[in-house]
This record gives C-alpha cells, sequence and structure tokens, in this order.
C-alpha cells in the first residue's frame, strides 16, 4: 500500500534558473561601486640634495682622459701606459679630485676590449660610488 502513494521522480535532472540571483549581484556591485570612497595615499617626500651651479670650468687637469689610438695604445698624460695602469692613475687622479671624470677617447678603429678594459681598471678603482660612469669619446684623424 505504501507503494500507491509514492511519487515518481523522474531520472531528468532539475535546472536551476540563476539569472534572479545575477541580477542582484549587479545591483550590488553597482551599490558598492557608487557608495564606495577612495582613499587617496600621499607619496613620501624625498629630500633631495640642492642642485648645485653648472660649473664652467671643466679642465684637463682635473679629470682622468685615456686616449686610445687606432692600433690599440692606450696615452694618459703624454705617455704610453699599459692598461694594467690604468687603475692606478685613476686612484691618483680621485685622490687629487674626488670629483673628478673619467673619459677615454677612443680612436673608431680601436678594438672594444681596449675600451672595456680601462672601464674594468676604473670601477675597480672606485668600488663604493654608484654613480661612477665612464664616458667615451670617439674621434677619427
Amino acid at each position: 500500500m505504501a507503494r500507491l502513494f509514492k511519487k515518481k521522480v523522474s531520472n531528468e535532472e532539475m535546472e536551476v534558473d540563476l539569472t534572479p540571483m545575477l541580477d542582484v549581484v549587479f545591483i550590488m556591485l553597482i551599490f558598492f561601486i557608487v557608495t564606495a570612497s577612495f582613499v587617496q595615499e600621499d607619496g613620501f617626500l624625498v629630500n633631495r640634495p640642492p642642485e648645485a651651479p653648472p660649473s664652467d670650468e671643466i679642465s684637463e687637469d682635473k679629470n682622468a682622459t685615456f686616449i686610445v689610438t687606432e692600433t690599440d695604445e692606450i696615452w694618459f698624460d703624454g705617455r704610453r701606459i699599459d692598461v694594467r695602469a690604468a687603475r692606478a692613475n685613476i686612484e691618483r687622479i680621485l685622490a687629487e679630485n674626488p670629483n673628478a671624470m673619467v673619459t677615454v677617447r677612443a680612436h673608431e678603429l680601436s678594438t672594444a676590449a681596449t675600451y672595456i678594459g680601462i672601464v674594468d681598471q676604473a670601477y675597480e678603482a672606485v668600488t663604493n660610488d654608484p654613480e661612477f660612469a665612464v664616458n667615451l669619446v670617439t674621434y677619427r684623424d
């Protein structure tokens, strides 16, 4: 007798309509976007050192200038030097003038290996200055 009152459940799957729920979610999303107040965060202040006036007196005496010929000879202070002597000369110039610049005047036909050798020696001489740079100037005869 219990079998007579049981309803048959069909094997078809039941589907739930999600459209009304999506409508509610989008309405809530729009509400929260419209009513939200965005906070503007303040950045941190950087204390910059005062800018020094540009110095018009850039003298070859105060700077280290290396001349590389087309045959990869290195000249410094009017004498021919080896690439390994560049470091000692740069250290001497920087000891006399800590703001000195290092410049390499390389001939267009000189190899990059000579320039890189001088730059490596310069960076070994100055290990603690992150703003140190070697200037390259090319020339022709």
